[in-house]
């Protein structure tokens, strides 16, 4: 499997919706940083898991 075959699955941008929720996560999360504007929908995807993860934790204490 190349790559080269599939540009559009490893350039796509996040969506509006992927870029809101980011957002939101990433304040309520106290990192800011984890939000870009360029970020493409695979990386909003994993970015958005991972704070999910780290929120959930935070308040299972």
């Amino acid at each position: 499997m190349s790559y080269t075959q599939y540009p559009d699955r490893l350039t796509k941008p996040m969506t509006p919706g992927q870029a809101d929720l980011l957002r939101a996560l990433s304040i309520e999360a106290y990192q800011p940083k984890q939000f870009a504007d360029d970020l493409t929908a695979d990386e909003a995807a994993m970015r958005i898991e991972a704070l999910r993860r780290e929120i959930a934790l935070a308040d299972s204490y």
